[in-house]
């Protein structure tokens, strides 16, 4: 296993750096860091604007190979991706919001992943009960609502009841606001900048696993082998415990380790919705100020997110299912 872990990892890597590169050249033909200088008033001197633009690397009149190389050799060396067109730099950028981002997702991707496949195993144990019914007109209901519509209502219903109260019960923006140092007052007023986010973020995420962990487990119900199994006397709970549930839960492991990426790249109309600087929203900034190092380094890092994900769902598989092998 662990030759074959390596082997995944070098061919990774080298997915890795191809798919970067294409985006950076991508990147560099499409935005237009120019036009940030340009647009001021009054306009700033055509060689001030090419100074900045060579600082940052990122001068549409230098050959973008040239560019290129510039930026791939202070990645390898000094771990440098760059400055932005206002100069600031990428690299203290997203470590000052990494630590948002999962803060905000982790929490409520943990809770839909194990809530989300509870009811999807629950509901398809009682296949066209009222229990499934309900659970799945509920479902479908919130599948059909776009996030930024419910966190709209969440954001609404938080409102009415801190005006109903008559006190903050709940923060509609950001994630800290308590100054202090008693831990006490600082994990209640976290609490209340990360309850309504994570609420939001925990129905749209619970909503896919009890839907597709529900497909998963009735399609294995019927399998052969589970026939074979209650031909042999188990009843149908033993022979879901015993062989359906662990052969559904493959493609729902494979599904949960992709969404490391999700996790630490944000979420991007949730942090828009209750102003988090989470990397999310930080992506789409640097796609409307044409930063090319920023909105790179963000796909990459979500490109490093998804083959550590490929890696586990591998992993996960071979687990839930012995009859797979890695070698």
């Amino acid at each position: 296993m662990i030759k074959y872990i390596i082997k995944r990892i070098l061919n990774y890597i080298v997915m890795l750096f191809v798919a970067v590169s294409i985006v950076y050249f991508l990147a560099s033909a499409f935005m237009d860091p120019r036009s940030n200088y340009s647009e001021r008033r009054p306009v700033p001197p055509p060689e001030s604007i090419n100074n900045s633009l060579n600082n940052a690397n990122i001068n549409d009149q230098t050959p973008v190979v040239i560019r290129y190389g510039r930026w791939l050799k202070n990645i390898v060396t000094k771990w440098d991706w760059g400055l932005a067109p206002d100069q600031s730099s990428v690299n203290h950028a997203i470590s000052s919001r990494i630590w948002a981002s999962v803060q905000l997702v982790t929490i409520a991707t943990v809770l839909s992943i194990i809530i989300g496949v509870a009811i999807g195993v629950y509901t398809a144990i009682r296949q066209y009960k009222w229990q499934d019914r309900t659970l799945n007109a509920i479902a479908t209901f919130l599948l059909v609502v776009p996030l930024p519509v419910m966190a709209l209502f969440v954001v609404l219903g938080a409102i009415w009841l801190n005006n109903s109260v008559g006190s903050r019960v709940f923060y509609v923006t950001g994630l800290h606001s308590y100054e202090g140092s008693n831990p006490v007052n600082w994990t209640l007023d976290f609490l209340q900048h990360l309850i309504l986010p994570t609420l939001v973020l925990f129905l749209s995420g619970a909503v896919g696993y009890h839907l597709k962990q529900r497909t998963y487990l009735l399609d294995t119900m019927n399998a052969d082998y589970v026939r074979t199994a209650r031909a042999k006397g188990l009843t149908l709970n033993q022979a879901i415990r015993r062989h359906a549930l662990r052969t559904s839960l493959i493609p729902t492991a494979v599904s949960v380790a992709f969404s490391i990426a999700g996790v630490f790249t944000g979420a991007t109309m949730t942090e828009t919705v209750f102003g988090i600087n989470g990397l999310g929203r930080y992506f789409v900034t640097t796609i409307n100020n044409n930063d090319i190092n920023g909105s790179v380094a963000i796909a990459a890092f979500g490109g490093v997110c998804t083959l550590v994900g490929a890696i586990l769902a591998d992993l996960f598989s071979a687990w839930l299912d012995p009859r797979i092998r890695l070698y």
